[in-house]
């Protein structure tokens, strides 16, 4: 084997760096037969680091002819040795340069490491104090108990006055101060004397004898003092300092707490420090907000309890809870009472709190407008009266001449006033609208027809009049007809406790004519003297507060509602709540189609801007942000849900007579513009459902009809009605292709007129038996081999061929049956009256006998009607 190494060429001077410690280099062996193999050989040498202190060792230390270097310990004798000659004295070599030590961890690890020594070091400081402050109590506790048993011991030492008077009490004799010498040896000589109780005496002269009563000394311990370190032992406190030198040496035999350590330690610190400090601390009280639902586990949380606690106290009540069950408002309020916490108790219709403002001051109030509804039976001339008082002709525009929707107008006298006027369909079905138009209104005008009189509708009126408890004033239409009857009206009025001023009564009234424009001024004047008697005023300026007359979902508009705003301003921007929608108003449309930036009091506008189509007669209000109007529009729609989808209570009775009855369901799906129409639509199709049949709606909405509309009801085969909207451009295939049955209507007794004979097409015709006479068996007679004929006396009504026929036998019913043929004489006939005789032959039984009646009816089927 042979070694070999190729020498590289350096360039300048050696890069700066650590001196390698691995040597490598190339070995070959050589084998026989000319075999040669080339191995890689590595040599690691150990690294020498210097401590700081240390003489670095010596670059190339000579093994012989090693040179005396002087030391500096000292030397074994003290004997000093005689200096050697100048020129025999070897040359002291220079000092070695110290280098820096060479340190393996990076600049974040030793930062680290410093970091946790400090640490140490300080907590080591806390405990070090900790301790101190310890043992000062325990030695003030142990001085202030030895200080109370010397006082014992000297009370119980005290002499007696017959010790004192003892004449065989053995002198004392006490030296004089001597040379500093015997002062030191005399606690030596102090201690055997006082145990064995005997006089001492020293070397100096005695001085004349004083006699004294001897005591017993007391003992008293020497206060303990804390140890202190020794110089040379390493105690915690100086190990926990951190130097220059420590931080630099590479002595990793002690090893640094971790920063877990730390935390632990001062966690350890922390609880100790507060459980102290918890033992003389009280009971603090809370006020605990409960809701109408709680979990024991979220009750213990709000009262900081413990749940077992509680659920303890339950169990005394006689409650068998866990932690994870609810408990009602009451049952926690006991709780919260028994551990000694106040209760707090909040609702989930809290969030409507505040909502509706508060009362206006006295000072704020202006005068407003007067709030005028026209209410009575249809076609008695509301709307023509409402247009000869503004000018217009809506009735034009009408289907079928009757007003289906409620309309909310401003009219400008001529003396300059303001009257908001709302007109209310007079159809029996829209009894909602009549009521929610009683309820706004400031004042109700009744319109009775002269040549018609008091109707139903009218009746109605006057009753949700004094349900609203609002004042009312007659217009008597149609007084321009040769058979108008003004007098028969007010007498009419009398039966329903309404008596006008011409009869001694407070209710005004006034002849009028829509279509000549009589009487419309002394209307007009009638109306304002009612409002100033009522002294209408609202404040302005404020958030405004409103009611919705009518709602719809415009195609390009959206969602509309038409709003009269009772209190209050409605500005462009406001963000409002109606009903279970929410919304910020983008537009404000006036009853001319004119858009304004706000609304005062008892204005009627067409809000746009919400967030879906609200009900009729919900309330509008302005709040001061989106984030307040959808948490209480998310509460309304919530209690909504929750009331659409509770389960009714029942009972036995009602179960089994819903299993026992048969009830036809007659599916439909209704789609309206208004929402007034589609709520008066709904109700109306309920009134007509009867007993044996019903309606079901399976859904009703307003604005056009939509694809889910048709998929809705192709799944239960139920006829969509579209009042007075049509299909969308996708639905309308869609039907056509699911074979769907769309009806359109625009007049509402057209439509219920069509539905009520649908309706009544599902049920069987009605089968109506009538009794045409009776007779009886005589005697029975073979006819054929198999049948029999009966010998028939009729006593009652006519027999005839081919009647059916029930045969009796002691009020028993036998068979029913059919007359198959009819002889008198041997002659057939077709009919035989009473007081004669007959021979009969019964259809499909033989079963007769003599004494049996024979009772024949007719049976006609008649259309079910609803």
């Amino acid at each position: 084997m042979s070694d070999s190494k190729e020498d590289k060429p350096v360039l300048g001077r050696k890069p700066l760096g650590i001196k390698r410690t691995v040597e490598s280099g190339q070995v070959q062996q050589q084998f026989s037969h000319g075999r040669k193999n080339t191995v890689v050989v590595e040599v690691k040498r150990r690294r020498v680091l210097g401590k700081p202190g240390e003489a670095a060792p010596a670059a190339a230390a000579p093994q012989a002819d090693p040179v005396p270097v002087a030391t500096t310990a000292a030397p074994a004798a003290p004997r000093p040795a005689a200096p050697p000659p100048p020129q025999q004295r070897a040359p002291q070599p220079a000092p070695a340069r110290q280098s820096p030590p060479q340190s393996l961890m990076s600049r974040q690890e030793l930062q680290a490491k410093l970091l946790r020594e400090a640490e140490e070091a300080r907590m080591n400081a806390l405990e070090d104090a900790r301790r101190r402050e310890a043992a000062e109590r325990i030695a003030a506790v142990e001085n202030e108990k030895r200080r109370a048993e010397e006082n014992r011991q000297a009370a119980e030492a005290a002499p007696t006055v017959e010790e004192a008077k003892a004449p065989e009490a053995a002198p004392v004799v006490e030296a004089p101060a001597a040379a500093p010498q015997e002062v030191a040896a005399a606690p030596d000589a102090a201690a055997p004397a006082a145990t064995d109780e005997q006089p001492a005496a020293t070397t100096a002269a005695p001085p004349p004898p004083r006699r004294f009563t001897p005591v017993t000394p007391v003992k008293r311990p020497e206060p303990t003092k804390p140890e202190r370190a020794k110089k040379g032992e390493d105690h915690r406190r100086q190990a926990g300092k951190l130097t220059v030198t420590k931080a630099l040496a590479d002595d990793d035999s002690a090893r640094a707490r971790s920063l877990a350590a730390l935390k632990r330690a001062r966690e350890k610190e922390r609880r100790a420090h507060y459980a102290g400090g918890s033992k003389t601390r009280e009971k603090q009280s809370r006020d605990v907000v409960v809701p109408e639902v709680i979990t024991v586990q979220e009750l213990a949380n709000r009262m900081a309890e413990k749940g077992a606690d509680l659920v303890k106290s339950l169990f005394k009540m006689g409650q068998a809870v866990t932690l994870n069950q609810s408990i009602d408002q009451d049952t926690a309020e006991l709780l919260v009472e028994e551990f000694g916490h106040r209760i707090q108790r909040v609702s989930e219709a809290d969030v409507e709190i505040g909502i509706e403002g508060d009362l206006d001051p006295v000072e704020s109030l202006k005068v407003r407008a007067p709030v005028v509804t026209i209410m009575g039976h249809v076609d008695h001339g509301k709307t023509s009266l409402l247009d000869a008082l503004r000018g217009t002709d809506v009735v034009a525009g009408e289907s079928g001449g009757i007003t289906q929707h409620i309309g909310a107008y401003q009219v400008t006298t001529k003396g300059g006033d303001i009257i908001t006027f709302l007109d209310t369909p007079g159809h029996e079905a829209f009894s909602e609208m009549r009521a929610r138009g009683a309820n706004v209104t400031d004042i109700v005008i009744l319109v009775v027809a002269a040549d018609d009189g008091l109707m139903p509708q009218t009746i109605e009126a006057i009753n949700h009049t004094k349900a609203a408890g609002v004042p009312m004033i007659v217009a008597i239409n149609k007084c321009d007809k040769p058979e108008a009857n003004p007098q028969k009206v007010r007498e009419r009025l009398l039966e329903h406790e309404i008596v006008v001023e011409d009869m001694g009564g407070d209710v005004q009234d006034v002849q009028v004519s829509a279509l000549k424009k009589t009487g419309l001024d002394e209307l007009i004047e009638k109306i304002l003297l009612q409002a100033e008697v009522m002294e209408l005023t609202a404040n302005p300026d404020r958030a405004a507060e409103g009611n919705v007359i009518e709602a719809q979902l415009d195609k390009g508009r959206g969602a509309v509602a038409t709003v009269l705003v009772r209190k209050g301003t409605l500005k462009v921007g406001d963000t409002f709540v109606i009903g279970a929608e929410s919304g910020k108003v983008r537009a404000l449309v006036n009853d001319k189609g004119q858009q304004v930036k706000s609304a005062g009091p008892s204005t009627p506008v067409e809000v746009l801007g919400l967030s879906g189509v609200p009900m009729a007669g919900d309330q509008m209000t302005v709040v001061e942000n989106e984030a307040r109007a959808r948490e209480v529009a998310a509460y309304r729609q919530e209690q909504i849900t929750r009331k659409r989808t509770a389960s009714v209570p029942t009972n036995f009775e009602n179960m089994f007579s819903a299993l026992s009855t048969k009830v036809i369901e007659y599916p439909v799906v209704i789609r309206g513009d208004v929402q007034g129409s589609v709520e008066a639509i709904v109700s109306a199709l309920n009134r007509i459902s009867t007993d044996e049949i019903k309606v079901r709606i399976l859904s009703s909405g307003v604005g056009a009809i939509t694809e889910s509309d048709v998929t809705l009801a192709s799944a239960s085969r139920a006829p969509l009605i579209g009042f007075n909207v049509r299909p969308n451009a996708k639905a309308r295939p869609l039907a056509i292709r699911e074979k769907i049955s769309l009806r359109y209507y625009d007049v509402i007794y057209d439509l219920l007129e069509e539905v009520r004979n649908e309706m009544a097409g599902q049920l069987a015709p009605e089968r109506i038996e009538t009794i045409v006479g009776r007779a009886e068996v005589l005697q029975v007679f073979p006819a054929g081999k198999k049948d029999k004929a009966a010998g028939l006396l009729v006593k009652d009504g006519v027999i005839r061929k081919g009647l059916n026929a029930r045969l009796t036998r002691d009020d028993v019913i036998v068979s029913k049956t059919v007359i198959h043929s009819l002889r008198r004489f041997k002659d057939d006939v077709s009919e035989v009256r009473a007081g004669m005789e007959c021979g009969a032959v019964l259809q499909d039984t033989n079963d007769i006998k003599a004494g049996d009646t024979l009772e024949l009816f007719e049976v006609e089927e008649r259309i079910r009607t609803l």
